[in-house]
């Protein structure tokens, strides 16, 4: 049986309608704190379950019969390694044999990406739990430079403290077909796969592709990691966020991001999708 937690969240949502695409319902166990939101995809037969991360116990009754399951990394940056812990202990105890987790790009001391600490915990603590395990390190989401590249246009700038870095950013999409063929699939225990896009993106990348957009010309500027959030705190941006995006600057600043991989390809048997054709068709065309 196949389970997946944080099921209404996005990236779980999408998982799980890919693997409801090829797999009995019935053979699914989907885990929420909020079991209503799923209820569509309980009509089709998936087993929805209450879950909380901060309760061990009741994580053990969720997982109960499941056999292969995706952890799916939650929102509470700084203060989930905790609750990571408590769902690989709860997996553990409920007989789970197989843990596949979203993880992130290089994992390492010095990457300067805030939720580094978070995942490289969660990594070590599947590694020694007995578990068989997969980790999928999935590139930064493509759809988070849509409003950057729509202000650019609009405006004629893009401000960034990405340097001449770059990174390869990746579609939720995709990351949920990878997340659903490890699930589905036999072969990926005891691996890592680097989840990204096609290619590596840079400002440079960010600014011709606004060009384009926009119809005008835009100018790049570059500024430096306190400039560059006083900017986001000044347009009203919280802090926690003004924190998650400066550091993710300063990573894909650092090389952190730009890895290409083929895992996509060898998980789904297709190509990841292109930076450009997500964002434009994120985008409204111009003049429309």
């Amino acid at each position: 049986m196949i389970g997946i937690t944080g099921a209404s969240g996005a990236l779980g949502r999408a998982t799980a309608e890919a693997v409801l695409r090829t797999v009995d319902p019935r053979r699914v166990v989907l885990t929420t704190r909020r079991p209503e939101a799923l209820a569509d995809l309980a009509d089709l037969g998936a087993r929805v379950r209450p879950a909380d991360f901060d309760d061990v116990r009741g994580l053990t009754a969720a997982f109960e019969g499941v056999d292969r399951l995706l952890l799916v990394s939650t929102d509470n940056v700084g203060a989930r390694l905790d609750q990571h812990r408590a769902a690989i202990a709860g997996a553990a105890a409920a007989g789970v044999a197989h843990v596949v987790y979203t993880s992130v790009p290089e994992p390492v001391p010095g990457n300067p990406a805030a939720v580094v600490l978070d995942h490289a915990g969660t990594e070590r603590a599947l590694r020694e739990s007995g578990l068989r395990w997969t980790m999928l390190r999935n590139h930064l989401y493509a759809h988070l430079q849509v409003s950057a590249v729509a202000h650019a246009a609009a405006s004629g700038r893009l401000v960034t403290n990405h340097g001449t870095g770059a990174a390869a950013y990746v579609t939720r999409e995709d990351c949920a077909a990878a997340a659903a063929a490890a699930l589905t699939q036999d072969g990926h225990e005891d691996r890592v796969f680097e989840v990204s896009g096609p290619e590596a993106v840079t400002a440079g990348d960010l600014v011709a592709l606004a060009r384009e957009i926009g119809g005008r010309e835009v100018e790049l500027v570059a500024v430096d990691d306190e400039t560059f959030a006083e900017g986001l705190r000044a347009a009203g941006v919280p802090e926690l966020d003004v924190r998650l995006i400066t550091s993710f600057g300063a990573s894909t600043r650092g090389g952190y991001l730009a890895g290409v991989s083929s895992a996509f390809s060898e998980l789904t048997g297709r190509a990841p999708t292109p930076f450009a054709e997500a964002i434009r068709t994120a985008l409204p065309r111009r003049g429309a």
